[in-house]
This record gives structure tokens, sequence and C-alpha cells, in this order.
């Protein structure tokens, strides 16, 4: 079996790999748009986020038989035209969870004791203590929007923070993680609001100008989990009118983002796309990887 790697993992999970047997090819450093020349003599590919796996691609796949996506969202891979090829797409969901949940209540903080802020501000010589007063979690209502792993792990830390925890998710009707309410009672009753849900057609723009309108003056807005859930010029908006009082962003509509007037504001806070980027969270992405790979090659 010949094995594709697209993107980067763990080099012990490479070592895994190798030591089983299959015979793999690292192509990770290859521009992507040469990838789809590379393909077809292959029987299994993995891939993380920055390669995309399109149509275009998976008509040039002669033996294919798995994709694995190292991480949690499938947006990158055409999963249904691969299946129809009768491609198996797997991804590794549990690997990063912690590390994704980690990110989101480490932007929730940033973002209340105006950490990003101050540390620019001293930068410039300046001391803004006093308009750098801030707020406590402890106490506050958190909205999670998408009650997955990583919801559920976002719930265990702010528990442990004393924060109160709703969450509305359509596909869960019941769980003893938090209490579970309507997407409109979670827009007006949370201080804060964090999203973990994939991007598709149904969760596009879900939050937007109408949204944004129904939230707490002062919400902040949290977004780990996919860019293009939230629209981003409602977003801006939202800040300017005060309406937001301030946003955690890791994941863009683009990406990398073009410079706008969102990327300025100095109530937001920005990383690019790092929920999975752990060194513990690639170690077990990368087994995940290996023990799918390896257990498809037997």
């Amino acid at each position: 079996m010949k094995v594709l790697i697209c993107d980067p993992i763990s080099a012990s999970a490479m070592k895994r790999i190798q030591d089983a047997g299959v015979d793999v090819e690292d192509l990770s450093g290859l521009p992507k748009d040469e990838l789809i020349d590379r393909v077809k003599d292959f029987d299994a590919m993995v891939v993380r986020s920055a390669t995309k796996v399109r149509k275009p691609m998976i008509d040039n796949m002669e033996r294919m038989k798995l994709i694995i996506r190292g991480g949690v969202g499938l947006d990158n891979i055409d999963v249904d035209y691969a299946k129809q090829k009768g491609i198996k797409v797997e991804n590794t969901p549990a690997a990063s969870s912690r590390s994704a949940a980690e990110l989101t209540i480490g932007h929730m903080l940033a973002l209340s004791r105006h950490i990003a802020r101050g540390t620019q501000s001293i930068r410039e010589g300046k001391w803004e203590k006093k308009a750098l007063k801030g707020t406590e979690l402890l106490g506050k209502t958190l909205g999670i929007i998408g009650i997955g792993r990583i919801g559920k792990e976002v719930t265990k830390i702010a528990k442990a923070l004393g924060m109160k925890v709703i969450a509305y998710d359509p596909y869960i009707k019941e769980t003893d993680d938090v209490e579970l309410v309507d997407f409109d009672t979670l827009l007006k009753n949370s201080d804060y609001i964090s999203i973990h849900v994939p991007l598709t057609a149904e969760t596009k723009y879900l939050l937007d100008k109408t949204e944004f309108e129904k939230m707490k003056d002062g919400i902040i807005v949290i977004n780990c989990a996919r860019g293009g859930v939230v629209n981003e010029s409602a977003l801006l908006e939202a800040i300017k009118s005060g309406k937001v009082g301030g946003a955690g962003i890791d994941v863009f509509e683009e990406e990398p983002p073009k410079p706008s007037e969102l990327l300025n504001l100095p109530n937001v806070t920005f990383t690019p796309h790092i929920g999975a980027a752990t060194s513990e969270a690639q170690a077990r992405i990368g087994e995940e990887v290996a023990n799918i790979l390896i257990e498809f090659a037997r």
C-alpha cells in the first residue's frame, strides 16, 4: 500500500507507519497546486487543513481508497464526491478537542482582562492601568453553540472557572453535561458565546446581523470553529456599535485574512487557526492517523 502525506504529521506517527511496512511518500513540502498531478498512484492520503481535496483532484485518483483528515473539520474535502468514487474519508475528531477548548478559554480571558491591548500599550511606552479595567468570568453565562467533543471540553473548563453554561445544538436532545436551550434563548441570555460547529450550508453565517441584534449589549463572541460561521462584516458593525464588546477569532472567511478594519480593532484578539496547534494535540492526531492507516493496511 502506498500512502501520500500531503500535510505534516508527527515524526513518531510517520515512524510507526513506516515500521508497519507501509510505503509512505512525504510530499508535505510540495506546493499544493502540484499535488493534483501526484495523487494517481497512491492508495491512501493524509491531509490536514492546508490541502484542499476537491473534485479535480479526486478525478485524478486512480487507486485511492482512503483519505484521512488529521483534525476535526472536513470542509476542505469534497466528502460526498469522494464517497461516490468509492473513497472512504476519515478524520481524527477527538485528538485536538482539549487544545481547541483551551484556546477558546484563552481568548475569553484575554478579552476579559485586555491582555493583548495591555501588551501592545506597554510596548508603546504607555501605562493604561485605569483604562484596562476588566471583568471576571466567575458567575457569567457562557453560551456554547454546538455541544460536541470540543463544546463539552469548553464546558468542563468554564464550569471549573465558576461560569454558568448553556448550550444550543439541534442534533443533541439531552445531555448531562450542560443545560440545553433554544437558539434565541442562548443569544439573549449569554454574556459570552463560543461556537463549535462545522461549516456547512446550514451553519454558514449562523451569526449574522439579526443574531447580533438579539444578544446582550457588551457580549463577547469567540469563534475557534470555522471561518464563515460568523459573518465578519456583521461582526465588525456590531463591535463598532458597541453591541459586541469584544471578539476572539481563530478562524476567518479567507485564510490568511486580507487587511481590514476588523483586524485593527483593539477589542478583538486573533490567532492564525491554531486550535489544534499544540505539541500534545499534534502527537495525538499523528497517533490516530497512524492507527487508521495501519488498520487499513492490515
